[in-house]
Protein backbone atom coordinates (compact mmCIF):
# COMPACT_ATOMS: atom_id res chain seq x y z
CA UNK A 1 0.00 0.00 0.00
CA UNK A 2 1.35 3.26 -1.24
CA UNK A 3 1.71 6.18 1.59
CA UNK A 4 -0.01 9.42 0.90
CA UNK A 5 2.59 12.87 0.73
CA UNK A 6 2.26 14.87 3.80
CA UNK A 7 1.43 18.45 2.53
CA UNK A 8 1.32 19.75 5.95
CA UNK A 9 1.19 18.87 9.41
CA UNK A 10 -1.18 20.94 10.89
CA UNK A 11 -4.56 21.14 10.08
CA UNK A 12 -6.91 23.09 7.07
CA UNK A 13 -9.40 25.40 8.52
CA UNK A 14 -12.13 26.03 6.22
CA UNK A 15 -15.25 27.73 6.39
CA UNK A 16 -17.56 24.78 4.83
CA UNK A 17 -21.33 26.07 3.87
CA UNK A 18 -24.43 23.93 4.55
CA UNK A 19 -25.26 21.29 1.59
CA UNK A 20 -21.71 21.81 -0.61
CA UNK A 21 -19.84 18.65 -1.18
CA UNK A 22 -16.45 18.83 -0.53
CA UNK A 23 -13.90 16.23 -2.06
CA UNK A 24 -10.72 16.06 0.58
CA UNK A 25 -7.37 15.26 -0.84
CA UNK A 26 -6.43 11.58 -0.11
CA UNK A 27 -3.27 11.09 -1.65
CA UNK A 28 -1.40 14.74 -0.74
CA UNK A 29 -0.29 15.48 -3.95
CA UNK A 30 -3.44 17.93 -4.99
CA UNK A 31 -2.17 21.60 -5.50
CA UNK A 32 -5.57 22.60 -4.28
CA UNK A 33 -5.23 21.58 -0.56
CA UNK A 34 -6.85 20.09 1.32
CA UNK A 35 -9.43 19.45 -1.65
CA UNK A 36 -8.95 17.37 -4.85
CA UNK A 37 -7.11 18.19 -8.25
CA UNK A 38 -7.27 15.34 -9.81
CA UNK A 39 -3.25 14.29 -9.10
CA UNK A 40 -4.52 10.82 -7.78
CA UNK A 41 -4.76 9.71 -10.95
CA UNK A 42 -3.18 6.59 -11.85
CA UNK A 43 -2.48 5.83 -8.36
CA UNK A 44 -4.60 3.46 -5.39
CA UNK A 45 -5.64 7.23 -3.64
CA UNK A 46 -9.05 8.57 -4.27
CA UNK A 47 -10.83 11.37 -2.98
CA UNK A 48 -13.26 11.12 0.08
CA UNK A 49 -16.07 13.08 -0.69
CA UNK A 50 -17.76 14.96 2.48
CA UNK A 51 -21.51 17.23 2.66
CA UNK A 52 -21.40 19.77 5.06
CA UNK A 53 -24.75 19.90 6.93
CA UNK A 54 -24.25 23.56 8.84
CA UNK A 55 -21.73 26.24 7.89
CA UNK A 56 -19.21 26.50 10.19
CA UNK A 57 -15.10 26.40 10.09
CA UNK A 58 -13.99 22.30 10.35
CA UNK A 59 -10.72 21.31 10.27
CA UNK A 60 -9.79 18.79 7.62
CA UNK A 61 -6.51 16.67 8.07
CA UNK A 62 -3.15 18.00 6.52
CA UNK A 63 -0.94 14.97 6.92
CA UNK A 64 -3.03 12.48 5.53
CA UNK A 65 -2.76 10.29 7.81
CA UNK A 66 -5.62 10.76 10.36
CA UNK A 67 -8.13 8.35 11.64
CA UNK A 68 -10.79 10.00 11.16
CA UNK A 69 -10.72 11.12 7.58
CA UNK A 70 -11.24 14.04 6.33
CA UNK A 71 -10.72 15.95 9.74
CA UNK A 72 -7.90 16.06 11.57
CA UNK A 73 -7.66 13.61 14.95
CA UNK A 74 -3.85 15.11 15.90
CA UNK A 75 -2.06 12.31 14.49
CA UNK A 76 0.26 14.94 12.78
CA UNK A 77 1.42 15.56 16.20
CA UNK A 78 3.22 11.71 16.46
CA UNK A 79 4.73 12.41 13.05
Amino acid sequence: MAEPTIPQKAPYAVDVEAGKKYWWCSCGKSANQPFCDGSHKGSEFVPMMWEAEASKPMYFCGCKKTGKAPFCDGTHNRI
